[in-house]
């Protein structure tokens, strides 16, 4: 067992809103607690592929924009599943209550969906800043690399852990401290970009501000109890290396 110290206290913002978002998402009505969280994730994630591939027969909507986004979003909810299968992450494993499940359903994955029903479903149609094949392109190229990252970054954690409980410096995280998270924000980023409507743009800062950004912040205090935190933290980006 690495040596540690005393972890550095998270700011009380962070933590506040750490605890209602798990109150929200895991103890919310109380009462029993049927399922693990990651079986309300792994419900959007299976469904996703579904339901879009439905939104395109429903709405007769063939265009090339409709089936790219049918392959990124949709693939990515069966590459989630793989990742899952093969080196589930424990944080998902808690049990949570009916409502909490429902909750995390609602309030952050269910809106996901509404991404693919804005540009397949005719209501919003996508006018992009540079012509369609350009944009494409980026799209495409922003989910391949964010998926890259996050799965890296996620098995990294993962099999080095149960060799070797510590701060992990190496890998994907030599240079950022928080490799699944950017990965994660350019998937879904390359989503809100192929529709390019503000609702994405909304869910999206809503997540990244109130969930993930609050996630960062208290991984890094209990981080903080490595003697070798410091250090890495001088040397290492936040999220996005030269920017921050």
């Amino acid at each position: 067992m690495p040596d540690s110290t005393q972890p550095t206290p998270p700011p009380r913002w962070a933590a506040s809103m750490h605890r209602f978002a798990n109150w929200l998402s895991r103890d919310f009505g109380g009462g029993p607690r049927p399922w693990k969280l990651a079986w309300v994730v792994n419900f959007q994630k299976a469904g996703t592929f579904f339901a879009l591939g439905t939104m395109i027969a429903w709405y007769g909507n063939a265009s090339t924009a409709a089936w790219i986004y049918l392959a990124l979003h949709g693939t990515y909810g069966l590459v989630w599943l793989l990742k899952d299968l093969c080196f589930p992450d424990p944080s998902w494993q808690a049990r949570v209550t009916i409502g909490g499940g429902i909750n995390a359903f609602l309030f952050v994955l269910g809106p996901y969906w509404l991404f693919g029903w804005l540009l397949i479903s005719g209501v919003a149609p996508a006018r992009y800043p540079l012509p369609e094949p350009v944009w494409f392109c980026l799209c495409i190229s922003l989910c391949l690399f964010g998926s890259a990252l996050m799965i890296a970054a996620d098995a990294q954690k993962y099999f080095t852990l149960r060799v070797q409980r510590g701060l992990i410096t190496d890998g994907v995280h030599a240079w950022i401290r928080h490799p699944n998270y950017l990965g994660e924000m350019m998937i879904y980023g390359s989503f809100a970009l192929l529709v390019w409507h503000w609702f994405p743009a909304l869910v999206l800062a809503f997540v990244w501000v109130g969930v993930f950004a609050v996630n960062m912040v208290m991984k890094e205090a209990s981080l903080s109890r490595y003697p070798e935190w410091a250090d890495y933290r001088k040397r290492t980006w936040w999220l996005v290396p030269f920017v921050l």
